[in-house]
């Protein structure tokens, strides 16, 4: 269960979704909240989601891992490969139809926020919606500034964490692995991580850096 959070990460949040609100819509936002495993993403995004919503905005909330590609391609090139974990997880040309194209400038809105479950390795297509014009998207998720998704948003974070933090916040939430960064069980995502942000450079690419090392007390660093 996350802690309350401090006056200090409501600060944060509040800081952020003034400046979401203020963006402006052409006719929606498209907001991306990225890092590694454990990092916060998803606590982030629905946070800010709430924020949004108390100032009056409308937000859909979605997910890149509801746009996961069946396990048999997703270790197309091995169970323990970094590559894979990065170059194939994820079904990129569903993810950019089903939810992002809708929210593009000029978009229609008619969406899904999600089309299949990594955890029963089946489609899981979620009923279309419509979003109506002014809309704030946010999406959490890992890999969300590849070159492949350049453009994409109007405005994004990138969570910087120590990797031994986010390991370990992986074992508390899963309920098992590793958190030490060299064992082998982490090579997959550890490296696939390093693989990502060194192609990628997703720091430059975010609108804002954020520290959540300390949960109570993130710190916007760029």
């Amino acid at each position: 269960m996350q802690p309350p959070a401090s006056p200090s990460r409501h600060a944060l949040l509040d800081q952020l979704a003034a400046e979401v609100e203020a963006l402006p819509a052409d006719p929606f936002v498209r907001i991306g909240v990225d890092g590694v495993d454990g990092a916060g993403k998803s606590v982030l995004a629905g946070e800010l989601t709430t924020a949004l919503r108390t100032r009056g905005r409308t937000v859909v909330h979605a997910s890149i891992d509801g746009f996961h590609r069946p396990r048999a391609l997703r270790h197309a090139r091995g169970s323990c490969d970094p590559e894979g974990f990065y170059r194939d997880s994820y079904d990129l040309a569903a993810f950019q139809e089903q939810l992002l194209d809708p929210f593009a400038p000029g978009g229609h809105g008619r969406h899904r926020t999600h089309v299949f479950d990594a955890r029963t390795d089946t489609a899981n297509l979620a009923e279309q919606q419509q979003a109506a014009p002014g809309t704030v998207l946010v999406v959490d998720g890992i890999f969300l500034h590849r070159p492949e998704l350049r453009g994409a948003w109007t405005w994004s974070l990138w969570l910087e964490v120590d990797r031994a933090t986010t390991l370990q916040r992986c074992v508390t939430r899963d309920g098992s692995g590793s958190p030490d960064p060299a064992d082998a069980s982490n090579r997959r995502y550890v490296a696939g991580q390093q693989l990502y942000v060194r192609e990628a450079a997703p720091q430059q690419q975010a609108t804002h850096v954020i520290d959540n090392d300390d949960l109570g007390h993130p710190a916007l660093l760029r």
